[in-house]
């Protein structure tokens, strides 16, 4: 456990953002918190336990997905009810975020996710994706690319639609 605390608050930020519509986040900390019990040695080295924690995660998300491909459960109500708790951060903004980083590759999303908003350098990415921190960067660039993209097509429908 003291291994887990410092990263606490980072690993729920990147669960909340990473599992948007697909599962309840608590669910994916409770899951890979078990697994990642059952599978830590002693001689593991404290350092790479973030990684080792998030590596845990996106696989067992990877596999829930799989499953669920046929039936999904969209619990958008009660992931950004939960979200944050910051009074000056709208609702409605962090929902049309959430949506937007939906639309991305399960890798941007993954890149920008551990980037923006959970706070990892690119080697951390690198580290906890197993690649190399040139394709992190690409996908950080493309994914927020196509990020601006869906955020400015948002807001002309908006803005279209109440004309």
């Amino acid at each position: 456990m003291h291994l887990y605390a410092p990263v606490h608050n980072r690993f729920e930020r990147f669960c909340k953002a990473r599992v948007y519509g697909e599962m309840d986040y608590k669910d994916l900390m409770h899951e890979t918190v078990m697994v990642a019990f059952q599978k830590f040695r002693e001689d593991t080295n404290p350092e790479s336990f973030p990684s080792f924690l998030l590596g845990i995660a996106v696989r067992l998300l990877a596999n829930n997905r799989r499953k669920q491909q046929q039936a999904r459960k969209y619990v958008e109500s009660r992931l950004i009810s939960d979200s944050y708790d910051d009074p000056n951060v709208k609702k409605e903004d962090i929902e049309e975020l959430y949506r937007a980083l939906n639309a991305l590759s399960d890798e941007q999303k993954e890149a920008v996710i551990l980037f923006e908003i959970t706070g990892y350098s690119i080697r951390e990415i690198a580290e906890i994706c197993r690649v190399n921190e040139n394709l992190i960067k690409q996908r950080l660039f493309r994914g927020r690319q196509k990020l601006k993209e869906i955020l400015i097509s948002q807001k002309e429908l908006i803005n279209t639609n109440s004309i």
